[in-house]
């Protein structure tokens, strides 16, 4: 589960103060942004606007799914 994943993450990070631990906090934190990230999200088909952007887009096919990804995450050219 993402979502426990997250607060089990953030809690070890709390506990990490010395100096020569904020390059692994710097990381833990790093994983934790692409966790939240609709891309990572979408990978795990939670997010369905996507799916609602590739429709409006008239990409339905699977094989579109890709580019619906790359078009949440960069942003849609305007029509």
């Amino acid at each position: 589960d993402t979502d426990r994943a997250l607060v089990l993450l953030e809690e070890y990070c709390k506990k990490l103060r010395k100096p020569e631990e904020q390059q692994l906090k710097k990381a833990i934190r790093k994983v934790m942004g692409i966790f939240k990230s609709s891309l990572f999200q979408a990978l795990l088909g939670r997010n369905l606007s996507i799916f609602k952007k590739a429709t409006r887009h008239g990409t339905t096919s699977h094989t579109s799914l890709p580019a619906a990804l790359a078009c949440d995450v960069l942003g849609c050219p305007k029509d």
